[in-house]
């Protein structure tokens, strides 16, 4: 006698599941394994983009459930997307973890801790007021050394836990709390050859504020008009891509009605990821009839701060820096957007600058969001890696284009006893119009 079979629940619901023609794009060919951070850290299967492409088919097909262990491969993918442009088959890998993280969050019952842990980071990173009050304590801290003390205390504490406090910067409460820079005409009176609105971002305006402040100079410098919305907040990235997605969609939305003044030619973004997730507005709200071509609308505008600068051309009041550069490709910029030249190209337009192109340089920093927040272990691997690849090139500084690997790749250098300070290349193109180095660098 045939025993009946016992109900099996999906893994997977209705809404927005993997979508099965494009897992059926993978002919599991291998291309993507060198690409891949976490199968180079591990050489494990189920830890590379065909593996985890290999789960979500399983869980797809209806027959198995949604187990920890799978949940554990794709929380370890750090969304980088270097596998996207290495498959030949254009498997659209960005998109089937989208869909993935996005059931993981609805559909599995996480230990209670994590979920604690997740919950306070979505509670604080995208509000810049909390950022800043948790950034002038840290502050307060450090002045009476009790950060310092504080991590010999946090020895046993959870790993996550102890990542923050290494991450996280140490700060002036006047920078953090400064306001967005103001809006501005062309430099020297020119008419305005673009009309740009500059995204300000939510960590950035606080943990990387100057870079802002370069943002609007450097576009005015080169004959932008530049404008800084009002009232503009977190654009969803980091919820995103954390599968977070209700929250990121009511984000988009606020950012949208912010943004979609018609006389704009341009938005620009200086953190790669959020620019890596306005390009896709109009994708992230298509179910939104209400907001679907508004949300298109500005998504056709957004570019990364150095393809505008690219488009528009250097001034001729670039002054020399005689600096030797390491430049690092953010993730989210090369990969997700595919902006490799432009920043490469406004750093060489500086008389002088020397740019360095480091080993392994398309390889995560291991920031990834907030993933060096969650899954710290891997993270810090490849934030050494990274630094001593870095190191390796002999530059005065780093530069990246997002200010998640500023921090990440900061904290790997000072572990490993290394002071190299890292820059936007905004700020070291804001340097450069100044005609002095930018502040904290020291040439021996």
């Amino acid at each position: 006698m045939t025993r009946p079979t016992a109900a099996v629940d999906p893994a997977f619901d209705d809404h927005h599941p993997p979508d099965p023609a494009l897992l059926s794009d993978c002919v599991h060919c291998g291309f993507c394994l060198p690409a891949c951070p976490t199968y180079a850290l591990w050489g494990e299967e189920m830890d590379s983009p065909r593996g985890r492409i290999l789960l979500m088919d399983l869980a797809q097909s209806g027959d198995r459930p949604m187990t920890a262990a799978m949940v554990s491969h794709w929380d370890s993918c750090l969304g980088c997307l270097a596998c996207v442009p290495a498959c030949p088959s254009g498997v659209a890998y960005d998109r089937l973890l989208e869909q993935t993280r996005q059931q993981v969050e609805r559909r599995f019952p996480r230990p209670l801790g994590e979920r604690a842990w997740r919950q306070g980071l979505f509670l604080v990173l995208p509000h810049p007021t909390r950022l800043r009050l948790l950034t002038s304590l840290l502050w307060a801290a450090d002045k009476v050394g009790a950060r310092d003390r504080g991590e010999t205390l946090l020895a046993r504490a959870p790993e996550p836990l102890r990542a923050a406090v290494r991450l996280a910067p140490r700060a002036n409460p006047r920078s953090a709390w400064s306001r967005l820079p103001a809006p501005r005409r062309p430099a020297g009176g020119a008419s305005a050859r673009l009309r740009v609105a500059i995204l300000a971002g939510c960590v950035q305006r606080v943990v990387e504020p100057q870079t802002n402040r370069a943002t609007a100079e450097t576009l005015a410098a080169y004959g932008a008009e530049v404008r800084v919305p009002w009232g503009q907040g977190c654009c969803g990235a980091l919820e995103l891509h954390a599968g977070r997605e209700d929250m990121a969609r009511r984000r988009a939305r606020r950012l949208v009605a912010r943004f979609e003044d018609p006389s704009l030619d341009r938005v620009a973004v200086n953190a790669a990821g959020c620019g890596a997730t306005l390009r896709e507005l109009g994708r992230l709200l298509e179910d939104d009839p209400a907001w679907a071509e508004r949300a298109r609308r500005v998504a056709s505008k957004v570019r990364d701060i150095t393809e505008i600068l690219d488009e528009l051309g250097p001034p001729d009041t670039l002054q020399p820096l005689p600096i030797r550069v390491a430049y690092h490709d953010a993730c989210h910029l090369a990969h997700a957007q595919g902006v490799r030249e432009a920043p490469r190209r406004v750093l060489r337009a500086i008389p002088q600058l020397e740019l360095a192109e480091i080993p392994e340089g398309d390889l995560c920093c291991g920031s990834a969001g907030t993933y060096n927040l969650t899954q710290p272990g891997a993270a810090r691997d490849l934030g050494l890696r990274k630094a001593a690849n870095v190191t390796s090139v002999g530059a005065d500084c780093v530069a990246a284009g997002n200010p998640g690997c500023l921090l990440q790749i900061r904290a790997s250098l000072a572990e490993q006893g290394n002071p190299l300070p890292a820059y936007h290349p905004v700020d070291l193109l804001a340097a450069s119009l100044r005609g002095a180095l930018p502040p904290g660098l020291r040439r021996a």
